[in-house]
């Protein structure tokens, strides 16, 4: 085998500081030895990057932590092969790739594709039976909408996506959609480009996903094996591809396990819509016996775990600032024309928010805002980036961006708030310290807060919430009622 030995290496760009770890491939015996020395890069050098760790001595220490539990071995035959670990909740996924020019150093962690398969690998040790071979009794299928791995996926990504019905409503939608989609598609692949150049959401999906089923197997004897599926709205995996697998896999009992703790038509509705509609085109009736999880907002472990992620940066800013520190919830908005249809999003929300608030005993001051406003008409407001500037301009320069509606990071996380926001916007007002709170991610805690979500919903034996029963009361998509009449009969 060939020994690991780990370096270590830190930049710093806007008052972060990522870490940069290199290994080199040494014939050696015993276990893998760490050092903090710098080294020059060589071609037999590889890299292992961290996200942002603060510049505080409390973030170093965690860094220094991080990297002590990560020694290991590559077998000779597996030398080439990608590793990915996540250190709990002290640093993001780290991810081993070849060497990059130096301005990669300053992005924040990021996956790409080729090391995307092998999540799981560090969030559950071996086990007999696998997420792949195994016949599940209980299959959950986490929804969301997804990203490209790729740059070259980023077009068809947004097609599905401008075409979606269930998000937005357009003129002449079959041809605007497109259109829309292809003039965008060089900007966002320029976005991507600067994160990475692709999505880390799968990864991450999968991570959960892997740690949620183990903790099910203990939990919940009765319905295992529980096997977890990923079914995307807008890349692939898609959820219909998804619903094929589980079929030929034999599952009997399925719950659709909505991925976005805040219930919107536009976002759960759409991918619950989906599922009705993989069935409405078919002759035969579902083999599988469907429930649905279709919100969570003020879940205790959810709560628990936004509330330590804000607790870990809130301590990275300068001690005599801490107490002024205005923590922003920053989360994805919506058209009023949705909102003013009846959709409960925004109140969910705001449980969120005020659920964390009180838990952290309304330590700081805070507020609402939402981001990733597209177009000219009316959405939810006041936007993130106006309410950076407002305050700045107020003399409120210690900002702490919490990503609120977001369970993993993706392209709002990684550059619409690391970069546009944190980084430009944030230099451009004359911030003094703006952090953003890492996304749940990896953390333990939040495996087991999935969980404990599909074991109360299997022990309920409810097909789903009560709130889920309740059509917006100005609805105008008719296959929202038939979509709730599926999954509540």
């Amino acid at each position: 085998m060939k020994q690991i030995v780990l370096h270590t290496r830190v930049t710093r760009t806007q008052g972060s500081r990522h870490g940069v770890l290199t290994y080199r491939r040494v014939c050696a015996r015993g276990r893998g030895q760490y050092t903090s020395s710098r080294r020059d890069n060589t071609d037999t050098d590889q890299q292992l990057y961290i996200g942002r760790f603060g510049k505080t001595e409390g973030g170093k220490s965690r860094f220094h932590s991080a990297v002590e539990a990560f020694r290991c071995f590559l077998p000779l035959e597996k030398e080439e092969s990608e590793i990915m670990a996540v250190l709990g909740g002290a640093c993001r996924l780290m991810q081993l790739v070849r060497w990059s020019p130096p301005v990669s150093l300053c992005m924040s962690v990021f996956l790409r594709r080729q090391s995307t398969a092998t999540a799981a690998a560090f969030t559950s040790s071996a086990a007999p039976e696998t997420q792949e071979n195994r016949k599940p009794k209980t299959g959950i299928l986490m929804l969301n909408m997804g990203g490209p791995e790729k740059l070259e996926d980023v077009h068809d990504f947004l097609l599905r996506l401008f075409t979606d019905t269930d998000l937005m409503q357009l003129p002449v939608q079959n041809k605007l959609g497109p259109f829309i989609a292809k003039r965008r598609t060089p900007k966002i692949q320029e976005q991507y480009s600067k994160i990475g150049g692709g999505s880390p959401i799968k990864a991450w999906t999968t991570m959960q996903g892997e740690g949620m089923v183990k903790l099910l197997d203990e939990m919940c004897p009765e319905t295992a094996p529980h096997k977890f599926y990923i079914g995307f709205r807008y890349v692939h995996p898609l959820t219909e591809e998804a619903i094929e697998q589980m079929e030929k896999d034999g599952v009997e009992r399925a719950v659709a396990f909505t991925q976005y703790p805040q219930y919107s038509c536009s976002t759960t509705g759409s991918s619950l819509n989906a599922i009705y509609r993989y069935y409405s085109s078919r002759s035969d009736r579902p083999k599988m016996r469907w429930s649905v999880i279709d919100r969570w907002p003020t879940h205790p472990l959810l709560i628990e775990c936004f509330a330590e992620h804000v607790v870990n940066e809130l301590e990275k800013f300068p001690a005599e600032k801490r107490d002024d520190v205005v923590i922003l919830f920053s989360a994805h908005s919506l058209p009023l024309s949705v909102v003013n249809r009846g959709d409960p999003y925004p109140q969910e929300v705001g449980a969120t928010v005020q659920r964390v608030m009180d838990r952290l005993g309304h330590s700081n001051p805070y507020r609402l805002v939402w981001q990733s406003k597209v177009g000219p008409m009316a959405w939810l407001g006041p936007q993130t980036d106006e309410v950076i500037k407002g305050l700045c301009q107020r003399g409120k320069k210690n900002l702490l961006l919490v990503p609120i509606t977001f369970t993993s990071d993706h392209i709002e996380t990684l550059h619409e708030l690391d970069i546009e926001y944190s980084q430009i916007l944030g230099e451009a007002c004359g911030v003094e310290n703006i952090r953003r709170a890492e996304s749940l991610n990896g953390n333990p805690l939040f495996f087991r807060a999935l969980a404990d979500l599909v074991q109360s919903h299997l022990k309920s034996n409810e097909p789903c919430s009560r709130q889920h029963t309740l059509r917006c009361p100005l609805c105008v998509n008719p296959i929202c009622a038939l979509t709730k009449a599926f999954f509540s009969s």
